[in-house]
């Protein structure tokens, strides 16, 4: 069986520098989004590095389909990166709309229950795996999310979700930890905030490197972290 990495969130800016990361190493990137070329990621990464998947991360129907077709061309997926997610805020609580709430608990709440129920039988049935969750600081800080306060809300769950996860793993083999970046330095929040000190942000590589450590065997003996990767911005 050939090794694979699964990584949701695949077409973002994020998602983009981390599939360009990890198609470095020696695991196929199943990348996940609702619409990837396959074509250009071969260009980008060579051939048979990628293999990109339109998926609804939502849909248990479509997370079966791809089980059963990454069995089938006889992928193992020993390892996962979560980063799908999404940003909506700009209004306190009292003025926050159903239709942004229902969109943050969506996109980063339900894309990473949705995955771990997906992807942690096979890996429990071999014993082994590891998956690391894209937090926020915004799980840890949300007095720091005034005006964002279902963002906040959505991360602080999802990481809740991450440490209960590790603790039902224990001793299976399989783990769950969390990152948690403050801003992270790309083209969409440079132009969102354009009087920022961006050398303070993560670097999307830097922010790949602690994934990646977290994924390691050099991190066997770590479930259920959340591990801030801050950047310059605070300690």
């Amino acid at each position: 069986m050939a090794k694979a990495l699964v990584l949701t969130g695949a077409a973002g800016a994020l998602g983009s520098a981390l599939v360009a990361y990890f198609a470095k190493g020696d695991a196929r990137v199943i990348a996940l989004a609702r619409s990837l070329d396959q074509a250009a990621l071969d260009a980008e990464h060579g051939a048979g590095r990628t293999l990109a998947v339109s998926l609804d991360l939502g849909s248990a129907a479509g997370w079966r389909a791809l089980s059963e077709r990454l069995e089938q061309e006889g992928f193992e997926v020993e390892s996962a990166v979560l980063a799908a997610g999404g940003w909506k805020g700009g209004t306190p609580l009292h003025a926050t709309s159903d239709e942004v709430w229902h969109a943050m608990l969506s996109s980063n709440l339900e894309t990473v229950r949705m995955s771990l129920q997906a992807l942690l039988p096979g890996m429990l049935k071999r014993g082994r795996g590891s998956i690391v969750v894209l937090g926020s600081a915004a799980a840890a800080r949300p007095w720091e999310q005034a005006r964002a306060g279902a963002y906040a809300a959505a991360k602080a769950a999802s990481l809740a979700l991450v440490q209960t996860t590790a603790a039902e793993l224990l001793g299976s083999g399989v783990r769950v930890n969390a990152v948690l970046p403050s801003t992270i330095d790309t083209p969409a929040n440079r132009q969102g905030l354009p009087n920022a000190d961006f050398s303070r942000w993560v670097a999307p590589d830097s922010l790949a490197e602690a994934i990646a450590f977290l994924l390691s065997d050099g991190a066997r003996d770590i479930s259920g972290a959340a591990l801030p990767v801050y950047g310059k911005l605070y300690v």
